[in-house]
């Protein structure tokens, strides 16, 4: 049996599948045909139904959880690894001294309107809504043209904006761990519950074999994980893979349950995201 799924070209995500796609585990009668594509063109095609499997941002989670179930296994949660608002170093004054007076018309560029960043961004800064959805490798560099404010950086990003010239105004991910207590939830993978329940377990059960292969195996997706990785070098590759694949990726369990549910809890009593009556989770 086939299944479309859907990830980033980013390490985490070529981690933790590596070893699925490429049968270096048992995939027990299941193949895949794969799309690659950003976190924000994953959100569009769930938003869709497009895929039978798909990693999606928690916060465009919200919007299709009728039409897909959350795996335990394959999500990026944990603490320290936010998203960034960042603006341009020799600006940096001005714009710092105009958020603390309340100027909210600063132009801002966001990886997409369902990341779960731009969520973050919302609770901590609800009346900056003058936004402009952007891929998220692009807004760096508008940064330094001066085309936007302020910049919402995800990913690698993090790693590289200081020796661009930019300068950090805010860590949202630390500013919603003080806020909640908990892991930061970023991306999970879905499975669309339009198939059977047993093909849905299959699958997040593959999953966790993949992850748990990578991580004893860290170096065997190597040259995939650099093919597309945008000429990224190998520390950096690693550092990212570090920060956003850890025991959460292997299995929620009750501490990451916790966190999507209070994450979603909150979104909905803001009335960022509608409400949720159905159980999130395949298993």
């Amino acid at each position: 049996m086939e299944l479309t799924l859907g990830f980033s070209p980013c390490p985490n995500d070529t981690f933790i599948f590596d070893a699925l796609i490429h049968s270096k585990i048992a995939t027990e009668g299941l193949s895949f045909k794969v799309f690659y594509d950003d976190v924000e063109t994953l959100n569009q095609k769930a938003l869709a139904g497009e895929l039978d499997i798909t990693k999606l941002s928690f916060h465009a989670f919200a919007y299709v959880a009728a039409q897909y179930a959350l795996l335990n296994a394959g999500s990026a949660l944990g603490f320290g690894v936010g998203p960034l608002l960042i603006c341009k170093k020799e600006n940096a004054e001005r714009i710092e001294n105009q958020l603390k007076t309340g100027d909210w018309e600063l132009k801002i560029g966001i990886p997409g309107k369902y990341t779960t960043a731009n969520f973050l961004l919302g609770v901590a800064y609800p009346q900056l809504t003058n936004k402009q959805e952007m891929v998220f490798s692009e807004i760096e560099a508008a940064l330094l043209s001066n085309a936007i404010d302020l910049g919402l950086i995800i990913h690698e990003n993090r790693f590289t904006y200081e020796a661009k010239g930019l300068h950090k105004v805010i860590d949202l991910g630390a500013y919603w761990e003080e806020f909640s207590g908990c892991a930061i939830p970023l991306g999970g993978i879905v499975v669309n519950r339009k198939l059977p329940i047993e093909i849905q377990e299959k699958v997040n059960r593959l999953v966790r074999k993949s992850v748990e292969f990578a991580f004893e195996n860290p170096k065997s997706g190597l040259e995939f994980i650099r093919q597309h990785a945008q000429a990224m070098d190998e520390e950096v590759m690693y550092k990212h893979i570090e920060l956003y694949v850890n025991n959460y990726s292997v299995d929620l369990g009750t501490e990451g349950r916790k966190a999507i549910d209070t994450l979603f809890d909150i979104a909905a009593k803001k009335k960022i995201i509608p409400p949720i009556a159905q159980s999130l989770y395949v298993i």
